[in-house]
């Protein structure tokens, strides 16, 4: 009797049908395997590349797989920071043997695992911010009913944004996806969160990977106290005179400057008339990309949204300086994106674009471009500082469009 093999794939993706599926994953021989830098599984984890995309193929139980599947389908839907679900593959052996299930997910371009960038020694305040991404990642998915589980700085992915980092979950093995969480769940997933972190930090300390002087569990309880910050920030209540309702616009500013926007708020007036409980309900975090998308069409993180918001303010003013008139808003977005963006990326070589997201190389620049005003006392332009930039500071990147494992 041969084995049967059953292959669900997303359109748009290979079918994976020149993988030796027949062999155990840890097995494989392939011209297609490769070798990505990643965190630390309890399964077999394996990459194979096509062409310019490369993807992760995870050995596990047939239940668990798609059920991973699933859940994973659930949270890109919700548009969560998460990677992309492809397939699964499940193998029925021959006799009545045990079945292999393997999930195909996309790896995430210019992701990069909290090893790598810790390994990377004399970047101030590097962790903190790497902390303050899993805290966000974490209260995005529990506004939306989503308990972890098993959160740890392995099981999430970094990408840059503006001198910042968004966390992406990789792992949803252990994920149950609600209406909503209590806060003894919450609690929960915090501790979790809080005990995996400091066991990390402690693993690669002892690795020699990180600075001796660091304190894993101040630094892991730290998350704690972050994550709760942030909680009450999105949910509590605010009671506030009735006649005063810029209390209201206000919230909504604090959390708009936070990065998220509300969709709905509750009013409730007291019985008397004379106060208004607010608490903001269905909130979503993305405000500043969500605005950039709309005027300019790029999709970029939330941090890098917020500091080309700002350029493009800042050229609008420009164009109403120097044209006499105010420019309409959307126009000067147009002309942003066609007479100043576009060209500034397009003076990066080919060859050095794997090495920043288009976005973070605009960052990048912006900040070389202060930097070289300071030194030169007036602003050079951004093509002086784009081709500064290019010369003297992105060939010493490492490429991290796909980071190879060293």
């Amino acid at each position: 009797m041969s084995a049967e093999l059953q292959l669900v794939v997303r359109s748009g993706h290979p079918d994976f049908l020149d993988l030796p599926w027949a062999e155990p994953l840890e097995e494989w021989h392939s011209e297609r395997l490769v070798r990505m830098a990643r965190g630390i599984s309890r399964h077999v984890v394996r990459f194979v590349a096509y062409d310019d995309r490369v993807y992760a193929l995870k050995e596990t139980e047939a239940g668990a797989a798609e059920r991973e599947y699933r859940m994973l389908l659930a949270l890109r839907e919700e548009r969560l920071p998460a990677v992309e679900p492809v397939g699964v593959a499940r193998w029925r052996a021959p006799g009545g043997g045990p079945d292999r299930a393997t999930l195909i997910t996309r790896y995430l371009d210019y992701a990069l695992p909290y090893h790598y960038l810790l390994a990377r020694r004399g970047r101030p305040g590097l962790l903190d911010r790497l902390l303050d991404g899993g805290v966000v990642l974490m209260a995005r998915l529990h506004l939306e009913g989503f308990y972890w589980g098993d959160f740890s700085l392995s099981n999430a992915l970094f990408r840059r944004d503006a001198g910042a980092f968004i966390a992406y979950l990789v792992d949803a093995e252990t994920g149950e996806l609600r209406p909503s969480l209590s806060d003894a769940m919450r609690d929960n997933d915090v501790d979790v969160a809080v005990e995996n972190i400091a066991g990390g930090l402690i693993d690669l300390q002892a690795s020699g990977r990180i600075e001796e002087g660091l304190d894993p569990f101040a630094l892991a309880a730290s998350f704690r106290e972050r994550y709760h910050g942030l909680w009450l920030e999105l949910t509590r209540e605010d009671e506030v005179p009735a006649d005063e309702q810029w209390h209201i616009h206000r919230r909504m500013e604090r959390l708009n400057e936070l990065g998220f926007d509300v969709e709905e708020i509750a009013l409730v007036r007291s019985a008397d008339g004379e106060r208004l409980r607010i608490r903001p309900t269905l909130v979503e975090e993305g405000h500043h990309a969500r605005a950039l998308e709309s005027r300019t069409g790029l999709r970029v993180q939330e941090n890098q949204a917020r500091r080309l918001l700002n350029d493009i303010a800042a050229y609008g003013a420009w164009l109403e300086h120097v044209e006499g008139s105010p420019v309409p808003e959307a126009a000067a977005a147009y002309r942003w994106l066609r007479e100043i963006y576009e060209p500034a990326i397009a003076r990066v070589p080919e060859a050095l674009r794997s090495r920043r997201e288009p976005p973070e190389l605009f960052h990048e620049m912006l900040r070389h471009r202060d930097a070289l005003s300071e030194e030169v006392g007036h602003n050079p332009g951004n093509d002086v500082a784009m081709d500064s930039y290019v010369a003297s500071v992105l060939p010493g990147l490492p490429e991290e469009r796909l980071l190879r494992e060293d």
